[in-house]
């Protein structure tokens, strides 16, 4: 792959939420390629630290070396090091884009969770817009040559056209999850227009594969399965999800990466949905994790939940079209990819 900087090892790239299941998995790749990265990550209790901990520890990254607001070296790449920090702290955030000289920012730091947004949306206002806000004044006053950020796939809310294309309306969120990801995209474009940064948002279909979230279908389901517990299975099964094989996904990343919008009279932004555009029923999901792990799932059936939608199905024409880039792993294959690393993980 070529990039658009010319030599790999002069292009500084900070990538937020490098704890996280796509951060971490994206600065591994970018690292591998050459890139010089600085992570970022508050390393939250929404989920299991110790699992945050564990991929921070794959890049290089020891546990006791970590204190907040400072940078740590990682032991493994010596193009790589990690600061703990809330994307909210604009000082200190300020100061590390000051002090670091970014080339270019993939913001991925975020509260996750539809569901959890229904507990303590506060979170998500502090994150997702007070943060934001936070990554595009810096990338504004400390310069940047190319912004880009996580959306989601929650944008598309009530609307019932499938497959979903962000040529559609997205007016109509139903979770403030989807929300807050819609007053990115918006705030983004501003940012854009007004102080030419070029920026690309990217709309993530349901991302799984080893190291992912525990918070996320597949985890669970496993982790019940195996333990023989009873799965919650929401709209009595009824339901469909776009599932996106991490590797492609971080594939997908590093092509926008290296490909930022041309600047135009209107505004030099843009966002693309990201997935596999095949959805796959939640109970043929459930179906080929049995036949993975050898056992059969109990389930709970129970009625759709605030927030939810039975059905996503991503439109990735324009990923296609521009990048020559389109996600192709089955679901099988993935989730056998992701229950290798869930037995080995926990082994104990």
């Amino acid at each position: 792959m070529v990039c658009f900087y010319g030599e790999k090892s002069l292009r500084k790239i900070l990538v937020t939420g490098t704890a996280g299941f796509i951060g971490f998995s994206l600065a591994r790749r970018l690292l591998d390629r050459g890139d010089t990265v600085v992570g970022l990550d508050n390393i939250n209790d929404y989920y299991d630290v110790m699992l945050k901990y564990g991929r921070l520890a794959e890049t290089g990254i020891a546990r006791e070396q970590i204190t907040y607001g400072q940078s740590v070296q990682s032991s493994s790449y010596p193009r790589y090091k990690f600061v703990m920090m809330n994307v909210e702290d604009r000082e200190k955030l300020f100061d590390l884009f000051k002090s670091e000289q970014f080339d270019m920012v993939c913001h991925l730091a975020a509260q996750a969770g539809v569901r959890y947004s229904l507990v303590n949306p506060y979170a998500y206002i502090s994150s997702n817009i007070v943060g934001f806000m936070n990554i595009l004044e810096a990338c504004r006053q400390y310069s940047n040559k190319h912004l880009v950020y996580a959306s989601s796939s929650s944008v598309y809310g009530l609307n019932e056209e499938m497959p979903f294309s962000t040529h559609h309306n997205v007016d109509h969120p139903i979770s403030l999850y989807g929300a807050t990801k819609k007053s990115n995209e918006l705030m983004a474009h501003s940012y854009s227009y007004l102080y030419n940064i070029p920026s690309t948002g990217l709309r993530f279909f349901t991302v799984y594969g080893p190291w992912g979230r525990p918070d996320m279908a597949l985890f669970q389901f496993t982790k019940a399965i195996l333990e023989g517990n009873a799965l919650d299975v929401y709209n009595d099964g009824k339901m469909q999800r776009d599932f996106t094989y991490i590797d492609d996904i971080i594939e997908g990343v590093l092509r926008v990466m290296d490909k930022p919008p041309a600047v135009n009279k209107d505004w030099s932004g843009k966002c693309y949905n990201i997935g596999n555009s095949k959805p796959v029923s939640l109970l043929d999901f459930i179906e080929a994790i049995e036949e993975t792990l050898g056992k059969k799932a109990k389930m709970n059936l129970l009625p759709m939940q605030p927030g939810d939608v039975p059905a996503t199905w991503a439109d990735v024409n324009d990923l296609i079209e521009v990048f020559d880039y389109k996600p192709h792993t089955p679901f099988k294959e993935g989730i056998k990819k992701f229950i290798a690393w869930y037995k080995t993980f926990y082994k104990d």
